[in-house]
């Protein structure tokens, strides 16, 4: 593996793990106010495009880390979107409050 690769995923890693704390914060608070729904709207955008590329072009790498951004960030604009009642539901199945 030459230092090109390493970069590569350094990045897909970087890029994937981005998202986990968001995730996990929206799960946890369940709060999502602060979040911009376009912004998010977007991202999911992005990472579906990338994921297509990656398909067409066959690139593991690329197909790999998109289509895990893209389940992370379509969860999180999900969570944004959802009625507050939904929301805590989903939460609720998701990541029970520690008893």
């Amino acid at each position: 593996m030459n230092w090109v690769s390493l970069i590569g995923y350094g990045a897909a890693l970087c890029s994937t793990v981005s998202f986990v704390p968001q995730a996990w914060r929206v799960l946890r608070t369940r709060d999502v106010s602060a979040l911009s729904t376009p912004t998010y709207a977007i991202t999911c955008c992005g990472f579906a495009l990338w994921l297509v590329y990656g398909i067409v072009k066959a690139e593991w790498p690329l197909i790999l880390t998109n289509g895990i951004c893209l389940v992370l960030a379509s969860f999180i604009l999900a969570m944004k979107l959802m009625p507050r009642q939904q929301r805590e539901s989903v939460a609720q199945t998701l990541a029970p409050p520690a008893e």
